[in-house]
């Protein structure tokens, strides 16, 4: 089982924004690679941090994980296949992601693109472009998709790595140089003389924005971004449960990075695709069963519809109007736990509006007969205990 990730940053549920932040520096700075070289649990702790930081750090993530746990990111990471947010982070990942948390006064700062450079960097202390912002989609399910789970493939207009440069951005690699400014460090150091002696800060270099390295040719086809727009086909796996306005997230799947930088995520928007005789309450369906009243009098077998098709139930003579039937399991599954709903059948007893002479003369009959006078046993429940009954 996955650690909570609130635990994993030892934060508490209602942490703010900045005590999230502050809690993932204090973890990764205690378990960073280069702090615990060759150490692999520190590195799983790291990358644990890092997975947990993503989540918690974003709101609409974080809601979701409040409300449904690890099952709202199930399935994998974008660059092992496609999969969902929620495992399997890999240090470029971080680097790129999470890099300007540490800032320019960590001992780590170069490594993680400390000054906001947002990129990771090299040996070199060089970061590797901008990184490509997010996008969101919607896809509509039907009742089925949504009980079962579905994989569905959508194609995605976007922006692309440039097949030209293999976004780097450069007509060839001799048009890529080494920056004049920073001498491919990516920052600038300045030294100020003060009052209280020399200062020296240290900023992003403003030349190649703390990649550096400049271009000299770019490419034409993409003219220098490392990337054009185009489309990607995506295969999207949806798992069972999901319910309206749920949001699930495909790592490195929305648009490309500028100059190899990281891609950004693909956001998904569950739509419900609303059911033809079915109604959809939280894990329950409420399905409204019409019968005559000779099938309410004498008892009859009929079939109704469900999720998955169709299911006989038998309706025992003298139902009542109102009755509610129950089929134990019909309903949808938890996406968070084993849990799974019911169908809820409502018997209505169909009055006829127009009769002919011949039955006018029958009912009138039957009107006289103290068998058909409404006598209510002691104990029946009200109709707003039924209707409590069916949505609890």
């Amino acid at each position: 089982m996955k650690k909570d990730f609130y635990e994993i940053l030892g934060i508490s549920k209602t942490a703010s924004q900045d005590e999230i932040k502050k809690a993932y520096r204090k973890v990764a700075m205690q378990f960073h690679p280069d702090r615990n070289p060759g150490d692999k649990a520190s590195e799983e702790k790291f990358k644990e941090a890092a997975e947990a930081y993503e989540i918690l750090s974003d709101p609409d993530k974080r809601a979701q994980y409040d409300r449904f746990g690890h099952q709202a990111f199930s399935g994998g990471r974008g660059n092992s296949g496609g999969g969902f947010s929620g495992g399997g982070m890999n240090m470029d990942d971080i680097f790129s992601q999470f890099g300007d948390i540490f800032g320019d006064e960590s001992p780590f700062g170069s490594f993680f693109g400390g000054g906001g450079g947002g990129g990771r960097r090299s040996s070199g202390g060089r970061s590797h472009g901008v990184r490509g912002s997010n996008l969101r989609i919607k896809i509509k399910l039907n009742y089925e998709e949504m009980a079962k789970g579905a994989s569905k493939t959508v194609k995605v207009k976007k922006y692309v790595p440039c097949a030209t440069c293999s976004g780097s951005g450069a007509k060839d690699k001799n048009s890529v140089q080494t920056c004049g400014t920073c001498g491919g460090s990516g920052q600038v150091r300045k030294v100020q003389n003060t009052f209280l002696g020399q200062m020296q800060t240290v900023t992003t270099c403003p030349t190649c924005n703390g990649e550096g390295s400049t271009i000299a040719n770019k490419c034409t086809s993409c003219k220098g971004e490392g990337r054009v727009y185009g489309e990607e086909t995506v295969t999207i796996e949806i798992p069972a449960g999901v319910q309206e306005g749920m949001q699930l997230s495909m790592n490195g799947k929305g648009n490309a990075g500028e100059r190899g930088g990281a891609n950004g995520d693909l956001i998904i928007l569950i739509e419900e695709e609303a059911h033809a005789q079915l109604q959809r309450d939280g894990l329950n369906v409420a399905f409204d069963l019409h019968i005559s009243f000779p099938e309410a009098v004498f008892g009859t077998n009929i079939e109704v519809p469900t999720i998955d098709g169709k299911a006989k139930i038998k309706i025992p003579p003298g139902t009542q109007s109102g009755k509610i039937f129950r089929l134990k399991g019909k309903g949808f599954p938890s996406v968070n736990s084993y849990e799974k709903g019911d169908q809820l059948i409502h018997v209505n007893v169909w009055t006829p509006q127009h009769v002919s002479s011949e039955e006018k003369a029958m009912l009138e009959k039957m009107q006289d007969s103290k068998n058909f006078e409404p006598k209510p046993e002691k104990g029946d429940k009200s109709f707003f205990d039924k209707v409590r009954e069916m949505f609890a």
